[in-house]
C-alpha cells in the first residue's frame, strides 16, 4: 500500500522537494547531511543567550539549526508554518529533545511553554507551528507541556529580518499570562521556531518572569545568522 501511494503521491524532501527513497524520512540524505546544525548545547556556546544579553536573564539557551535567507532551513520553516507540515516540528522536536536529555543543564526543566499565536492567526492556520516541536521536547525531558499559561494579546506580522529596536517596540505588549500559581518556583523552557532579534523572547519573558521565583531557559528550532 505504501509503495502504491508513493507511486501516485510521492513523498518529497521538505528542503529540496526531490522524491524521497523508501528509507528516507522528511529529508533526503543530501539535505540532511547539509543541515546547518549549531551544536550550541553540546559546546556550551552562548550565541543564543547573547541575542538577549542585558535584557533577559536566561539559565540556558540553544537553537538546533542556523537559518540563512534562501537556505534550506528557510524552506523547511516555510513548510512547517504555512503548508501544514506539522510532522516537521515533531521530527526536529524528537531530534533536539534526544540531545537535550543528555545534557545536565536541561535535565531539571519542569515545564515546556510554546510561544503562542494570536487567536485569529491560530484559527486561520489551524495549528501553532511550535506545538509539535514543543511537545516532543517535553516528552524527551519528562516535563509538563503547558500551552495555556502564555497568551498572545496582540496580532503582529512575521518580520524575520526586522531591526531589533523596531521589533522590541512592536512586541513590547504582545503577551499576558493566564495563571501563575502552579508555575511558581519552576524551571520553564520557552520554545519558539526561530530567534532573530530576540524581541519576541523579551516580550514573553517580561510576563513569564512575573511568576514568583521561576527560572527561564530557551530552545528554538533555528537562529537567524
Amino acid at each position: 500500500m505504501k509503495n502504491l501511494l508513493n507511486l501516485f503521491f510521492p513523498m518529497v524532501c521538505e528542503a529540496c522537494n526531490d522524491a524521497l527513497s523508501d528509507n528516507e524520512v522528511l529529508l533526503c540524505t543530501s539535505c540532511r547531511h547539509h543541515l546547518p546544525v549549531t551544536n550550541f548545547h553540546f559546546n556550551d556556546v552562548e550565541t543564543v543567550k547573547k541575542t538577549v544579553y542585558g535584557r533577559v536573564k536566561l539559565e540556558n539557551a540553544t537553537a538546533l539549526l542556523h537559518f540563512t535567507k534562501k537556505g534550506i532551513v528557510q524552506q523547511i520553516l516555510h513548510n512547517l508554518k504555512y503548508r501544514g507540515h506539522e510532522s516537521i516540528g515533531e521530527f526536529f522536536g524528537k531530534w533536539l529533545g534526544a540531545e537535550l536529555a543528555t545534557i545536565d543543564a536541561y535535565k531539571n526543566i519542569d515545564v515546556v511553554v510554546p510561544v503562542p499565536l494570536y487567536r485569529s492567526k491560530l484559527r486561520k492556520r489551524g495549528y501553532n507551528q511550535v506545538a509539535k516541536f514543543s511537545q516532543e521536547l517535553a516528552k524527551a525531558l519528562n516535563a509538563e507541556y503547558n500551552d495555556t499559561v502564555l497568551i498572545k494579546i496582540k496580532s503582529t506580522k512575521t518580520q524575520v529580518f526586522k531591526a531589533r529596536t523596531t521589533r522590541w517596540k512592536d512586541d513590547g505588549a504582545l503577551f499576558n499570562i493566564s495563571e501563575n500559581k502552579s508555575l511558581a518556583g519552576k524551571h520553564i523552557l520557552l520554545v519558539d521556531d526561530i530567534i532573530t532579534t530576540g524581541a519576541t523572547v523579551e516580550a514573553c519573558a517580561a510576563v513569564l518572569l512575573k511568576i514568583h521565583n521561576i527560572k527561564l531557559s530557551l530552545a528554538t528550532l533555528a537562529i537567524a545568522d
